[in-house]
């Protein structure tokens, strides 16, 4: 039961006849009255039980962009249903006026449209469906609570799209649809030409020479049908909030890009979640299906409070990886960690593959360096600075190991990424 505001106005308006006839019986009886029109308003409304509610909302909506949910409301009742109808979602669901003045008559239904706005990825999920049926006189209500489930898988923004066009047509010189051709180990062989001074002797093809008056070399275009297998660390550390958003957040949009651009490039790509064990996993989707699949997989993942188990990481990488493939390593560059965890058992794993490590930095960071302005400040410079010495240090150790290191702001990480792995593919390291 709830009561409207006309049913307080009502009892205000009360203190009119007692202040003309001040007695407790005069009280007492404009109460009991008001309670009495109450319960007759009550007990014709219409029931909110007889309401029958069905709930249609999209399956997937990029985080960012605006959906709605649907509800349609059918009043079985014999009566008439004047009620207010609440739709209730997750915060961040990001549910704006998501309370529907509905007038219905028996037997008939009407749709309500709640927008929803989602503000973090992963799956958000509907609360309870509150019908406040008010009665003719609108001075009371029955109200009752039904469940009607609905989910809404948000799923990454992957605002590093933007970056696309330009490392594909980077990639396209480097397929040879330009004039740039790459030589060296390692590399698919493309056409033969005529030898020019400057040419690698060792590009010199000896029969082609033979069967004519001059010499001719190979020409080269990096190789396709590669593997690419990308570990997205979900332990404690990727939980760390950068600006708004947590350190994962870049990881995947990082991932987004590099899956992209290596799909493009003609590459088998696989990602693996993994902190003590696998979380989310997508192996063997190409093409089109691909990106789709990709940000399915990687929506709901959220970050676990535990350490990341590095010899159960490269336990999964082998198991999945029987040639030479692109390890990419989507973790942290704390040096405490990747000392205890990374460096013992990256050693054996960059030499079977070649291996990038990708970290986010923190701007924070940089900013602490560049205050000079009151004591204060120059004590969290000196940390800011040490900080960053010890980054530096570490990843010298794990460029000596042969792993090849991205250190870049959130912003900046999943072009960064893609520019290490065509430099790779132009370099013939892959």
């Amino acid at each position: 039961m709830a009561i409207t505001w006309r049913a307080v106005a009502l009892t205000a308006f009360g203190v009119v006849p007692v202040l003309l006839v001040p007695a407790t019986a005069v009280a007492v009886a404009w109460t009991l009255l008001v309670v009495l029109l109450c319960a007759v308003d009550i007990a014709l409304a219409a029931s909110p039980r007889q309401v029958a509610v069905a709930r249609a909302v999209p399956g997937t909506v990029r985080l960012t962009e605006p959906t709605t949910s649907t509800l349609t409301v059918t009043n079985r009742s014999s009566r008439r249903l004047r009620a207010v109808v609440r739709d209730a979602w997750q915060p961040s669901a990001g549910a704006t006026a998501n309370r529907h003045p509905v007038d219905l008559p028996s037997q008939e239904s009407r749709r309500l449209v709640t927008r929803l706005l989602p503000t973090r990825r992963g799956d958000r999920r509907a609360d309870l469906v509150t019908i406040r049926s008010v009665g003719p006189l609108r001075l009371a209500a029955r109200q009752a609570s039904i469940e009607v489930p609905g989910r809404l898988r948000v799923l990454p923004e992957f605002a590093s799209r933007r970056h696309l066009p330009s490392r594909l047509a980077r990639l396209r010189e480097l397929d040879g649809r330009t004039a740039v051709q790459v030589r060296g180990a390692g590399t698919e062989f493309d056409s033969l030409r005529e030898y020019v001074i400057g040419d690698d002797v060792r590009s010199i093809d000896w029969r082609a020479t033979a069967r004519r008056s001059e010499v001719v070399v190979r020409t080269w275009r990096p190789e396709r049908d590669r593997r690419v297998l990308i570990v997205l660390d979900t332990a404690r550390l990727s939980a760390g909030r950068i600006g708004d958003v947590p350190r994962i957040d870049a990881s995947i949009e990082a991932t987004l890009l590099l899956a992209a651009l290596a799909a493009k490039a003609g590459d088998r790509v696989d990602v693996i979640a993994f902190d003590r064990r696998v979380r989310a996993q997508v192996a063997g989707a190409s093409g089109p299906r691909l990106l789709p699949t990709l940000a399915d997989a990687l929506a709901p993942i959220e970050p676990a409070l535990v350490e990341t188990d590095w010899p159960g990481v490269v336990g999964a990488v082998r198991q999945r990886l029987s040639q030479r493939a692109l390890v990419v390593l989507l973790t942290t560059l704390e040096p405490a960690a990747v000392e205890v965890g990374v460096l013992p058992v990256v050693g054996p794993l960059a030499g079977d593959h070649q291996v990038v490590l990708a970290s986010v930095a923190d701007p924070e960071v940089a900013a602490l360096r560049a205050g000079r302005a009151t004591s204060s400040e120059v004590y969290d410079a000196a940390a800011a600075e040490r900080a960053e010495l010890e980054r530096a240090a570490v990843t010298v150790r794990l460029r000596q190991r042969g792993v090849e290191v991205v250190d870049a702001l959130p912003e900046d990480l999943a072009p960064r990424l893609a520019d290490t792995y065509l430099a790779l593919k132009a370099a013939g390291r892959l």
